[in-house]
């Protein structure tokens, strides 16, 4: 029995339940609390400062970018913003924690509620937050080949939004789809990066198991060190699994804490798991709460861009793009602007998107640059497929053009006049070529007659490269089925 078979057996049985916790590394010049830069990597311990590394007499101050970057995304999700919240102090002793607790957000967290939307199996599903809230990122520990353990501090409070979900999602795709929109919105709205390979998003996934077609709540686990969205997927699959296996035989699933390990692709009890109360969460005594009355809410749901799923919708409304090709399009901001400023020249949208997720996706992989570092602007793409509809030139010229636009500044009538680009446009030119060819291939004009219809594809052939590949295919085609008609 291969692995589809056996996970779609367990799922007959049982129903998973999936909750996430996402951390959102936010992109914010400095620190969560000083004004130490908010930048990874580097010489370790190099952007520290008392405040960060929690020495006594040091006092925090709240970084007032995290707070907007923090209601642009409670706005963005259709989540409530407390106006009035405050941080915690949430106590636990690790090396990497210099000050012996985190500064967090506890029973007053800066956004409640909201929702994500994705699609899921052809419908815009919403998936249901709990809340979002702020708080100071650990240090780094670092183990080397020697068996020792150091600590890096540049990380230590840089800013993090921690968004919580109802235990609401059901399959390991599910929860792969919710991740890349969270992703794509964070990124929308530019306050985060959000890769997660570097850790700029970190995910940890409470699950449990409840039989098929009851309503409650079954143990869960909470799985840590998933790296990517692979590594999210495949986690959440073996854990299925293992729980599937203790139910079936009558175990009972222990509350715990499990680490992903990427190289055995199998999860290993790291602890017993903890509860809130284990923390000591108690707010904290040296910063005020935060007030956000005098905070223009309005001026920042103004600001905020359109975000993917209604660029998606309103595409597939508008233009008739299938969802598939929506999706890729408002993949990004950058590649959603560049199919936008196409269609505003006057190109419709369907072949705007043909031409993007075509030619356009397929020069930049070849070149390995992003949309936004593309040569060709989306005005002159424009304007290329306008001279195709001129029938200046036909599609696959089209195409030899754009690549040559990548590396060259030359415009299009003048890489079309010096390299004798133009179709053939006269009748009687095309006509005579016609003729030529199916003069040539006597034999072949012959069986068409008797019905091999498909040697219109060969005769095709032969008029393109006879014209360089000059001449519109339709033109040709029409004629050639002429002349063979009359020639019968």
């Amino acid at each position: 029995m291969n692995a589809d078979t056996t996970r779609a057996d367990i799922l007959t049985r049982w129903e998973p339940v999936i909750g996430l916790e996402v951390h959102v590394q936010l992109n914010t010049k400095t620190k969560l609390f000083c004004s130490c830069p908010n930048q990874s990597g580097g010489e370790p311990n190099r952007y520290t400062c008392p405040v960060c590394l929690g020495l006594p007499g040091a006092l925090p101050v709240v970084n007032r970018q995290a707070i907007e970057s923090a209601i642009k995304l409670g706005l963005a999700i259709n989540g409530k913003i407390r106006m009035y919240n405050r941080f915690a102090r949430k106590n636990y002793f690790y090396p990497d924690m210099p000050k012996g607790y985190q500064i967090s957000q506890y029973d007053e967290p800066i956004i409640d509620g909201g929702s994500v939307p994705i699609w899921w199996k052809g419908e815009l599903i919403s998936v249901a937050l709990t809340r979002v809230h702020m708080e100071g990122d650990a240090g780094k520990s670092i183990h080397d080949d020697e068996g020792n353990t150091l600590v890096d501090y540049n990380r230590s409070d840089v800013p993090l939004l921690e968004i919580v979900s109802e235990p609401v999602l059901h399959d390991p795709d599910q929860t792969h789809l919710f991740l890349e929109r969270l992703r794509q919105i964070v990124r929308y709205l530019d306050i985060s990066d959000a890769n997660m390979e570097l850790g700029q998003l970190r995910c940890d996934a409470n699950i449990s198991l409840r039989p098929r077609g009851h309503s409650g709540l079954g143990t869960k686990t909470e799985m840590k060190n998933m790296n990517s969205f692979r590594s999210v997927k495949r986690a959440l699959q073996f854990e299925i699994e293992r729980q599937a296996g203790i139910l079936d035989k009558g175990g009972a699933i222990e509350q715990c804490t499990l680490l992903w390990n990427e190289e055995k692709n199998r999860a290993e009890i790291m602890r017993s798991k903890e509860d809130a109360p284990d923390y000591r969460y108690f707010p904290d005594p040296d910063l005020v709460p935060m007030d956000l009355s005098k905070v223009d809410i309005a001026g920042v749901r103004a600001s905020l861009p359109e975000l993917p799923h209604v660029k998606e919708q309103r595409w597939m409304d508008v233009h008739g793009l299938r969802l598939e090709d929506a999706q890729i399009l408002a993949g990004d901001s950058d590649t959603a602007d560049y199919y936008e400023a196409c269609v505003r020249e006057g190109i419709d949208g369907k072949t705007a998107a043909k031409w993007i997720l075509g030619e356009v996706l397929r020069l930049i992989n070849k070149l390995g640059v992003n949309i936004g570092e593309f040569r060709v602007s989306p005005q002159r793409l424009a304007e290329l497929i306008h001279t195709i509809g001129k029938g200046t030139i036909n599609l696959n010229t089209g195409k030899r053009i754009l690549a040559k636009l990548v590396t060259e500044d030359r415009s299009i009538d003048e890489i079309i006049r010096s390299e004798g680009l133009g179709q053939i446009s006269t009748e009687g030119e095309l006509l005579s070529v016609v003729e030529d060819v199916i003069a040539r291939f006597g034999k072949e004009a012959d069986r068409y007659r008797r019905g091999e219809k498909k040697l219109i594809g060969f005769f095709m052939g032969q008029v393109m490269r006879a014209t360089r590949g000059q001449s519109d295919p339709g033109k040709v085609k029409k004629m050639l089925e002429q002349k063979l008609r009359d020639q019968d």
